[in-house]
């Protein structure tokens, strides 16, 4: 719902009443931030864009800051002292106006009033960086063993660092530059992405989802390294393509404009549920060369996808992961992960490389690509794809465009993506070629 005319101030109490309910189904009955929000929103038709958007970045940012919070808080806070905290830390507020606007007595903000103090009193480093960045510990760990104490910060930082609301444009509907123009026409800015062809970051004022060219299919909203993934792939019109971890089908949407719709794409993925929802995407894209298959999570798809074994011009293989490169945009799974995580996924991903490498046809390409960062389920699996596989390395520069593939720090077959580096969020890829 657009703000009346007048510019009147946000309806805080209205504001307040959808974080709580959506944090506390996030908090307190396990749901998905995201969920938990679309849930509240969905429902809360009276609430104005502005209150949306108000609403959503605080229950973001509680998630995000609330290992730091209850640092500093002491002990178990509730969820309407942990909102009022976050407030006066995160979102400028007065702690005594932000205690008030939810019913708290001034005083139990107070531990709030030496907070850098406290965590510089810190003597443990990694303990202070932990905390620092509202990291559990073995994440803060990882980051650390992998890159370092200082370029760990800047990582951390730009992971507590609102996400850019990044779209694609459909080629299949016009390019990059008529989208911008129209969503000019429709009240919205949009920037150019630096390293996509395909994308813009839009101003983020308006709900992307309500415009008319997103109902017509003008856009799929989607972050500019997964754009650069379906981009390095080079899917061609007249291939015959496999996404065998389709999900809810954003890569292979990219795919498939690539294609033209010319030749065939097959979207490949255990969750009947996440093919539906492709399918939908699909059609709102004007997409009519996706074949969508549901397939066991065992060996059994060996043989469901007997008719496409050697056929394949490229296979990608999106693995499920940790998905410790996305915390930015989905800061609840920092507290979600295990440590033993990403070993597990590190399993599943080397058994997915191995069992679909023998869809790919002689001469043709496999790419492997996670939005995780680490070594442990990228270089670790991309090796065991060259090693025990067999699979050869293939270039991405001449994939990706030799300017491009210079800016990204491209090394050899494999690019990795950081969001304090490269401005998206984490994510893995590594081409690789099938001997003829």
């Amino acid at each position: 719902m657009p703000r009346p005319k007048g510019n009147r101030p946000d309806r805080a109490d209205l504001v307040d009443a959808a974080v709580l309910e959506a944090y506390g189904l996030a908090h307190d009955q396990g749901w998905l931030a995201d969920r938990a929000l679309e849930r509240v929103l969905r429902r809360e038709r009276k609430l104005w864009a502005s209150e949306r958007r108000a609403a959503a970045e605080a229950v973001y940012g509680i998630v995000r800051w609330q290992g730091q919070l209850d640092w500093l808080l002491g002990g178990r806070p509730t969820l309407t002292l942990r909102y009022a905290a976050w407030l006066s830390r995160f979102a400028g507020a007065a702690p005594a106006d932000a205690a008030r606007r939810l019913g708290l007595s001034p005083s139990a903000l107070a531990p709030l009033a030496d907070a850098e103090a406290r965590l510089a009193a810190v003597t443990d480093p990694m303990e202070r960086f932990a905390l620092e960045a509202s990291l559990p510990r073995w994440i803060a760990e990882r980051f650390v063993a992998e890159r370092g104490m200082a370029d760990a910060r800047a990582l951390a930082a730009a992971m507590n660092a609102r996400a850019p609301l990044t779209v694609r444009a459909n080629l299949l509907v016009g390019d990059r530059e008529a989208l911008r123009a129209r969503l000019r026409a429709e009240g919205v800015g949009a920037e150019p992405t630096p390293h996509s062809p395909w994308g813009l970051v839009l101003d983020g004022h308006q709900n992307a989802f309500s415009l008319p060219s997103f109902r017509e299919g003008a856009f799929e909203i989607q972050d500019e390294g997964s754009q650069l993934i379906a981009f390095a792939c080079q899917a061609r019109p007249g291939w015959t393509v496999v996404d065998a971890c389709a999900g809810a089908g954003g890569k292979a949407l990219a795919l498939a404009m690539e294609m033209r719709n010319k030749g065939t794409l097959h979207a490949l993925d255990t969750d009947a549920g996440r093919l539906a929802d492709a399918r939908k995407r699909a059609r709102r894209a004007h997409v009519h060369n996706l074949r969508f298959r549901t397939i066991g999570a065992g060996e059994e798809a060996v043989g469901q996808l007997a008719d496409l074994a050697g056929k394949v011009d490229l296979v990608l293989v999106d693995a499920p992961c940790s998905g410790l490169g996305t915390l930015r945009r989905k800061p609840d799974a920092r507290w979600r992960l295990e440590p033993s995580d990403p070993e597990e996924f590190a399993g599943l991903q080397r058994a997915l490389v191995a069992r679909f490498a023998g869809l790919v046809r002689p001469g043709g390409r496999l790419v492997y690509a996670t939005c995780s960062i680490g070594r442990t389920e990228n270089a670790d699996v991309a090796d065991f794809a060259e090693r025990e596989v067999g699979l050869t390395p293939a270039p991405l520069a001449p994939l990706l465009g030799e300017d491009r593939a210079r800016a990204l720090g491209v090394a050899g077959g494999r690019l990795e993506l950081y969001p304090h580096v490269h401005g998206t969020d984490g994510f893995f890829m590594a081409a690789f070629e099938k001997r003829k």
